[in-house]
């Protein structure tokens, strides 16, 4: 007979127990609970989790939006910020129970609403696109503030580290081995090494193509160096003598050598076009002074006459000789020169003296044609990068647009993207690509009349047109108006600011309903810097005189910070 057939479940392990302890001295073991006797126990009671507040649930989702959107503006991607920004308020405003039905749901929509009106406050204050980058200063006008003052002693190990330096690296322009260069290089050495690395480092993001185009000019490759001293290789550098860019052209000498330059754009800021320049107008120098590079390099920085001239007094043709006097040649330009050499006697071998330089990758991107204007935030949105990434390729470009009469002008994108962007840009409507104003000019008018109608500057009126001051202008002419709608204000597809739509969604969410007579609402707006009552009309698509009517003024002048009643059409 099977035992397992009859003994009980507690039996069996009881036994089990018994026999694996065999052969020890084993106390009696506690009987276990059967298994079965586990399973038929009562389960635990099962505990249900709270109901979820909806209330909660909205305005987490709410502020999920609109915390997407600030992710999406500080990248510069105004039309998904704004996107997010609407889907945020709009959440609340379409709320089975009404936006205005929970205490907690309105202190949020009051906060969202009063965040993105800081948000556009912020940006209109900034002039939002139409407003000119901001320049860096050149380091050439401290340099040689700097070179002014008492040189510091040459160190002994400094000159025989040059010296060792010079005796095995190729220079192809001539360096010769005296104290005013030695001292500089000690200068680089200790108070302005930050700055010669910094340069460095900068700098290695152009040099192959600055080595590029001058290898292909038959011009030294040293001289490849001169942006260190003239702007650190930055592409904003602007001078207190308003020179500009790497290669620190003055305007009417960059207009010589082919730069452009107009409201739009600056090609001294571009690295590769400016190179070119500084290419062409070095072959002109090094052909006016007979192939002597010290010479040209004086040229370079004082001017072409001005070295003419003290040549022409002096009798001396040596610009080393030159410079003994300062009767000659300025100050500054006496020190331009071994401070450029010195210069690129470190950078061609900055290990020597002591720098330690981390390369950067060379600059690289691809181009793409654009039929018309275009705004460089569309740019970052449709490649996927920041607008900071997208001027960093363009430095050209002055503002945040590529130059509107101007078709065809190619701009630069992250290598990659070009096909997706080329795609994207085949498929948007013209009126997608730009954020512009447009005025139509009546009859009588003139620049001045329009420019403090719209409360810009005649200039930036004339310029954003490709106009000159005396151009006249006829009734019915188009103008864009050089201030740009912000990431949150209308835009050309006539849709309405979020802040206008917030305060539209608003009122009809408010208790009192506008009855049927009613055939117009009102929203409220602060008048910001810069607006004026025609540019509000157009804002809203209503006109001066029933804003004049509504806020019972007299005459068209407000001031910012003045709350207006603005009539729209109700919901």
């Amino acid at each position: 007979m099977n035992i397992r057939a009859w003994l009980p479940v507690a039996s069996i392990i009881g036994l089990a127990t018994l026999l694996s302890a065999c052969g020890s001295h084993s106390r009696p073991q506690t009987p276990q609970p059967s298994p079965v006797a586990q399973t038929q126990s009562t389960p635990p009671p099962k505990i249900e989790p709270p109901p979820a507040d909806p209330i909660s649930t909205l305005i987490d989702a709410s502020q999920q939006r609109f915390d997407e959107g600030e992710r999406e503006l500080k990248l510069g991607h105004l039309e998904r910020a704004r996107a997010e920004f609407d889907r945020a308020i709009d959440m609340v405003l379409e709320a089975p129970d009404g936006a205005r039905s929970d205490a907690r749901v309105r202190a949020h929509l009051d906060h969202l609403v009063d965040r993105i009106n800081a948000y556009e406050a912020t940006l209109l204050a900034q002039e939002d696109g139409f407003a000119e980058k901001r320049d860096e200063p050149a380091s050439i006008d401290e340099l040689l503030r700097i070179a002014t003052f008492p040189k510091p002693e040459v160190a002994a190990g400094t000159a025989d580290a040059v010296k060792a330096d010079l005796a095995t690296t190729e220079h192809d322009v001539p360096i010769p081995q005296n104290s005013r260069i030695f001292s500089y290089i000690e200068l680089f050495q200790g108070r302005l090494r930050d700055y010669i690395e910094e340069s460095l480092r900068r700098g290695s993001r152009y040099l192959p193509m600055i080595q590029g185009v001058f290898r292909a000019e038959g011009l030294p490759l040293d001289l490849a160096y001169i942006p260190i001293i003239e702007s650190g290789f930055k592409t904003n550098a602007l001078s207190k003598a308003s020179a500009k860019g790497p290669w620190q052209f003055m305007k009417a000498t960059a207009v010589e050598q082919g730069l452009k330059h107009d409201w739009y754009v600056d090609e001294r800021s571009d690295p590769e076009k400016a190179t070119v320049a500084a290419a062409k107008y070095l072959k002109t120098l090094h052909r006016m002074f007979d192939g002597d590079w010290h010479l040209v390099l004086a040229a370079y920085n004082g001017g072409l006459g001005r070295v003419q001239r003290a040549i022409n007094r002096s009798g001396v043709e040596d610009f080393w000789r030159l410079s003994e006097s300062a009767k000659y040649l300025p100050k500054e330009t006496r020190e331009y020169v071994p401070l450029i050499l010195a210069a690129i006697v470190v950078a061609k071998n900055p290990v020597q003296y002591g720098f330690s330089v981390v390369a950067e990758a060379p600059m690289a991107y691809e181009k793409v044609a654009v039929p018309q204007a275009i705004d460089l935030r569309k740019v970052a949105e449709w490649t996927g990068q920041s607008v900071d990434d997208i001027q960093a390729l363009n430095p050209e470009l002055r503002r945040w647009t590529t130059p509107l009469a101007q078709p065809n002008y190619e701009v630069k994108v992250p290598v990659g993207t070009a096909e997706d962007f080329s795609a994207r840009l085949a498929a948007a409507p013209p009126e997608d690509l730009v954020s512009l104003k447009w005025y139509t000019v009546r009859r009588g008018e003139s620049l001045s009349t329009v420019a403090r109608k719209l409360g810009v500057r005649r200039m930036d009126l004339a310029e954003a047109n490709r106009l000159s001051l005396k151009s006249p202008v006829r009734a019915g002419q188009q103008l864009v108006i050089p201030r740009a709608p912000t990431a949150l204000t209308a835009s050309t597809t006539g849709r309405a600011a979020p802040e206008a739509v917030a305060a539209r969604s608003l009122a009809g969410a408010a208790s009192v309903t506008p009855t049927a007579s009613q055939t117009n609402a009102s929203v409220t707006y602060r008048v910001k810097r810069g607006d004026t009552l025609s540019s509000i009309a157009q804002l809203f698509d209503t006109t001066v005189e029933k804003i004049k009517s509504w806020n019972k003024l007299r005459g068209n002048v407000i001031a910012a910070g003045v709350r207006l009643k603005i009539p729209v059409p109700a919901n």
